[in-house]
């Protein structure tokens, strides 16, 4: 598949739904429980599959999961119980900019 930004992503095994914040040009497989996501922001058409209990991390609400040498960067806005994971490589939580000292 291939992501544009603004698009709505559903999980076909869990409650997770995202969306594609940035994205580079290309063909992505993005999963969630190991399962291909599916367009749309309620259950993917397949909703009620089998997850991958190796990929049982979950995905919090309102956190960004990116992968920096990709360019691919999702916010969660439904959680679920499944790992979220382009290419087959689970993303992990964007974590804060640092602010500058103060002194």
């Amino acid at each position: 598949m291939r992501p544009r930004v603004g698009q709505m992503l559903a999980s076909t095994v869990d409650t997770t739904a995202v969306i594609v914040v940035r994205c580079p040009d290309e063909d992505l497989e993005i999963t969630c429980g190991g399962a291909a996501m599916a367009e749309g922001n309620g259950p993917g058409p397949a909703a009620g599959g089998t997850p991958d209990p190796g990929l049982m991390g979950g995905a919090l609400l309102g956190k960004r999961y990116a992968d920096e040498d990709l360019g691919v960067e999702l916010l969660c806005t439904k959680p679920g119980p499944g790992t979220l994971a382009v290419n087959g490589v689970p993303l992990p939580v964007k974590t804060a900019k640092p602010l500058p000292a103060s002194d």
